[in-house]
């Protein structure tokens, strides 16, 4: 499949200072490293990947700008506008960068060259004359041709054409970092391979069983055979809608009755162009100016109904929430703004033959309850990684995506194996563990115990386990822990997990 393939260089520092290069020395830095910057910059030292101080030793005087790929984002999206203005079915790969089909602007133009040059003229008449296009046999190959186009004064055009067949030719002397996969491409080097020409002239059962389909797809991508299917990204219709009151209205069947013409209007435009949503913000702004937004999520897809009563259960959450002395200051809602977050094809999401199921009822009615007890008055778990129990556990609030940080799939040494108890303390509560006549229980360095657990919370211990150290976050002294796991069973037939650390004892969990 041949590709073109627009690259915008430096798209963030262009963002973030709203300028065409060329740009003063400027650096973007997200976590305390440089993550873009200009060619200024660069002549002076700096590099990607940098601490923000190694950068500003290297130039003392370089403008440090935090990077929000939100705003990329955002600036992005009127390039995208305007190359599907003259070249319908443009994908986003990422900000400052976007690929096309060749086959269609190829034929409009009389060929690929053509089509670079007219989307070259059309983009510099609008203020982007430092784009770089790239045609090959799939975005990667693609990709790698716009930045190896170089215009300058010796007559070079900011275009780059492979020809059909030639990717692996063209990729062979590359170096392996373009792969953006640097530790692979630190073990190659190690083993004598240093460029895409010498890994795709590796066998390919030998790669894929060394390195996994990770590796194999890798290694595809070096010799040429780029199989990714260019999805391209749908026109961005004005979904939301909103509408204005006159008066101000505080009760909330007025404002539900009021923005049913709103619902259908955006349901209307959604079926415009065959799709559905399954997420919604809702924005309310009061008298005063305020704006209360929230997400919605939806099992299967909103109807107008649907639509209404969540604006009906927002606002009744706002009044509940708002504090008695401020309560007389709510006059009324003056807006309702419904702006659809996420939607899906609407084949996907057609009634069943024996219309619809429980799910969808299941979320009305929780939906309703969370409203009464608040936001995180209703709450969905799923699994983390992690050591200790209450690690293990991420509790999000109904209708929200869980946001898991620690993957459970890592191994996590340490962790408790299978079972697990079935009550576990957040946070640990403090519980009395001794010796027999009540002595005190001592571990020193190797894990071996002054005298065995004999007494539990004034109950027998009849069998223990353990112990079992865990040591971790010692470079954190807020979050660093270090001390024993414990299985007790009491005399009542009671598990427990214990967990011993600087002479204390706490209930992790309890097995039941």
């Amino acid at each position: 499949m041949r590709v073109h393939v627009l690259w915008f260089p430096d798209w963030p520092l262009r963002a973030a200072l709203g300028t065409a290069p060329p740009h003063p020395p400027t650096a973007l830095v997200r976590a305390g490293v440089v993550s873009a910057c200009t060619d200024s910059a660069r002549a002076h030292g700096v590099r990607v990947g940098q601490r923000k101080r190694q950068a500003q030793s290297s130039l003392p005087s370089l403008r440090i700008l935090p990077h929000d790929e939100t705003a990329d984002e955002r600036a992005f999206l009127p390039v995208l506008r305007l190359i599907e203005a003259h070249a319908p079915g443009v994908h986003l790969l990422r900000p400052g960068l976007a690929a096309l089909r060749s086959r269609g602007i190829s034929r409009y133009h009389d060929g690929e060259v053509g089509a670079a040059a007219a989307l070259v003229r059309m983009l510099a008449d609008a203020g982007f004359g430092d784009v770089r296009i790239g045609v090959g046999d799939g975005m990667f190959t693609a990709e790698l041709a716009a930045r190896a186009a170089r215009p300058g004064g010796d007559g070079a055009e900011p275009w780059a054409v492979i020809p059909p067949g030639s990717s692996r030719e063209f990729l062979a002397p590359l170096p392996l970092h373009v792969l953006g996969e640097p530790d692979l491409a630190d073990l190659l080097r190690r083993l004598g391979v240093s460029t895409l020409g010498e890994f795709a002239a590796l066998d390919a059962l030998s790669v894929r069983s060394r390195f996994g389909e990770h590796g194999a797809r890798l290694h595809d991508l070096a010799s040429g055979a780029d199989s990714r299917p260019l999805t391209p990204r749908p026109p961005d219709p004005q979904l939301a809608r909103e509408v204005q009151f006159e008066t101000p209205l505080g009760q909330s069947d007025q404002i539900a009755f009021a923005v049913r013409q709103t619902a259908d209007a955006v349901l209307l435009a959604l079926a415009d162009v065959s799709a559905v949503c399954t997420e919604v913000r809702i924005d309310l702004t009061d008298d005063d100016g305020a704006v209360f937004s929230r997400s919605w999520l939806h099992p299967t897809c909103f109807d107008a109904g649907d639509l209404v009563d969540r604006v009906r259960w927002q606002l009744e959450t706002i009044v509940d929430d708002a504090p008695d002395d401020a309560a007389h200051a709510f006059r009324g809602i003056v807006g309702v703004r419904l702006a659809p977050v996420a939607v899906d094809d609407a084949a996907h999401h057609q009634p069943g033959l024996f219309g619809s199921g429980t799910d969808e009822r299941l979320h009305h009615a929780v939906s309703r309850v969370q409203t009464l007890l608040g936001h995180r008055g209703v709450s969905t778990a799923a699994m983390a990684g992690g050591r200790m129990l209450a690690d293990r556990q991420v509790l999000t609030p109904w209708g929200e995506r869980p946001l898991v940080q620690r993957d459970p799939s890592q191994p996590w040494p340490g962790s408790l194996p299978d079972p697990l108890p079935t009550e576990v303390y957040t946070p640990m509560r403090p519980v009395r563990v001794s010796g027999a006549m009540g002595a005190e229980i001592r571990i020193d360095e190797r894990g071996a115990l002054s005298t065995p657990p004999a007494l539990i919370e004034d109950s027998e211990v009849v069998g223990w386990a353990g112990p079992w150290p865990v040591h971790e976050h010692r470079w954190d002294a807020e979050r660093a822990r270090s001390g024993h796991r414990f299985q007790l069973l009491d005399a009542g037939h009671r598990a427990w997990l214990v967990f011993h650390s600087s002479g204390g004892w706490w209930a992790e969990g309890r097995y039941r």
